[in-house]
C-alpha cells in the first residue's frame, strides 16, 4: 500500500513535464524543439551505431542498447508515452545506423553537422523566449525534453486531457511572448 506522501506516478510525470514546461512557454521556443531535439538525439545516436557490443553471444549495436534503456525509464514513468516514444527512438536509431553504413569519418560528420544544428535551433528557440534551457537548472531536463515533445503531441491531438491538465495546473497561465 502507497503512503499518503508518495506521489503518483501520474503527479511524477505531470510534475517533470511542468519543470521542463516553465522553460519552453512559447510556442516559438517549442518550435525549434520539435526539429532541435531529434537532431540531436540522432546526432549522438549515430557514434554509437559505429559500435557493437557483445550481449549474449550476439553482436547489439550501442545505439540500440542506448534506446532500449531509454524506453524502459520512459515506460516506467507513462507506458503509453514511453511506447510512442519506443516508436520515434527506434526510427531515429535505424537512420543513424543507416548514416553509420557511410563508414566513421563521414557518420561523424553527419553527427558533428546534426548535433550542432539541433543545439543551434535549441539556443535560438530559447533566445527568442528569453529563457535559458533547462538543462541548465538540472541536467535531468536533458532526457526529459523528448517525453515532454511526445506529451505535447498528445495534448495537440486532444490525448491526456486530464495529464494536460495537471501539468497546466502547475505551469499556471502563459506569459506574453517576448516579440
Amino acid at each position: 500500500m502507497r503512503s499518503g506522501s508518495e506521489p503518483s506516478v501520474m503527479n511524477r510525470l505531470s510534475s517533470l513535464l511542468a519543470s521542463y514546461g516553465r522553460y519552453h512557454r512559447d510556442p516559438r521556443n517549442r518550435l525549434t524543439h520539435y526539429f532541435g531535439v531529434p537532431a540531436i538525439i540522432f546526432a549522438v545516436l549515430i557514434p554509437a551505431a559505429l559500435y557493437s557490443v557483445p550481449l549474449h553471444g550476439f553482436s547489439v549495436h550501442l545505439d540500440r542498447i542506448i534506446v532500449a534503456a531509454a524506453v524502459v525509464g520512459y515506460v516506467a514513468l507513462d507506458v503509453r508515452l514511453g511506447l510512442a516514444l519506443a516508436v520515434v527512438l527506434g526510427a531515429l536509431a535505424a537512420a543513424a545506423e543507416a548514416a553509420a553504413v557511410l563508414g566513421s569519418s563521414h557518420a561523424l560528420a553527419v553527427a558533428a553537422a546534426t548535433f550542432v544544428a539541433g543545439w543551434g535551433l535549441q539556443l535560438l528557440g530559447h533566445h527568442v523566449e528569453g529563457n535559458r534551457p533547462a538543462f541548465l537548472t538540472n541536467l535531468v531536463q536533458l532526457v526529459v525534453a523528448p517525453l515532454y515533445l511526445g506529451a505535447e503531441v498528445g495534448f495537440a491531438l486532444g490525448l491526456r486531457s486530464s495529464l494536460r491538465r495537471q501539468v497546466e495546473e502547475q505551469l499556471g497561465p502563459a506569459p506574453t511572448p517576448n516579440r
